[in-house]
């Protein structure tokens, strides 16, 4: 077909030489030119046809790449959650362990749970659930109801984490921010520093988050959250 369009102009060049062209040689030329008129038309659309194929290809690779990022993102933070959660429970268990046990007292009934425990075991029981709106609201009125409370700082913390499932980012990053400022000296506070420098890098505020991660590596050396902050910083290429 194209060596056909292209031998049309030699064609059309050798009749113009003989001068005189014959109504049937006329016709000839014009049933070529409409024939090739058409062949035109067919490769403009196989044409078009191919390049709507290689854009859907190239959208599709996009979009697989585009999900497979997500998923490895999502899978990672998954694996973090449940990291906190292990080093939650295991600093809860060393806390208890390193506490005098009480003296057994004769004929006397066991004490029952404080109400301030209650509550955070059943908004522990939401948050595992997934329920992290019920869970947040459970967190906060602990905070609420008893200021004073030992669960404080871990109910401080488990509802910046419900925010932070939500990406709810900057209301998770107030929270862990609290935890920070008025408790330096509980358990939740190098975890809240890691995972505020981790919402400030959901919120596209990497020269803070690195800032916030390379003080963990560099105040807090040998602790499983300055391991975490330079596993961080390797994956920001830094």
């Amino acid at each position: 077909m194209k060596s056909r369009i292209l031998a049309f102009p030699l064609a059309l060049a050798a009749l113009a030489s003989v001068g005189c062209v014959s109504d049937d040689q006329m016709a000839r030329v014009e049933q070529e030119v409409g024939d090739l008129k058409v062949e035109v038309f067919k490769l403009r659309q196989q044409t078009e046809e191919q390049n709507r194929k290689a854009d859907a290809e190239a959208q599709a690779a996009s979009q697989f790449r585009d999900e497979d990022r997500r998923f490895r993102a999502d899978l990672s933070e998954s694996l973090r959650q449940i990291q906190t959660s292990t080093r939650t429970l295991g600093n809860r268990v060393s806390t208890l362990s390193r506490e005098p046990a009480a003296a057994p007292a004769s004929a006397s009934p066991t004490a029952p749970a404080g109400d301030d425990e209650k509550a955070f075991n059943a908004a522990m029981l939401d948050y595992n659930r997934g329920n992290y709106s019920l869970a947040s609201d459970g967190f906060g009125l602990l905070v609420k109801t008893y200021p004073q409370s030992a669960r404080k700082a871990d109910a401080l913390f488990f509802m910046g984490l419900c925010q932070y499932n939500q990406r709810s980012y900057d209301k998770a990053q107030a929270v862990f921010e609290q935890i920070i400022r008025e408790m330096p000296t509980s358990n939740q506070f190098l975890p809240a520093k890691l995972k505020r420098a981790q919402c400030m890098e959901r919120l596209g505020l990497k020269a803070a988050a690195v800032k916030a991660l390379q003080e963990l590596v560099n105040g807090f050396p040998g602790t499983a959250e300055a391991r975490t902050a330079q596993q961080e910083l390797n994956d920001l290429g830094l």
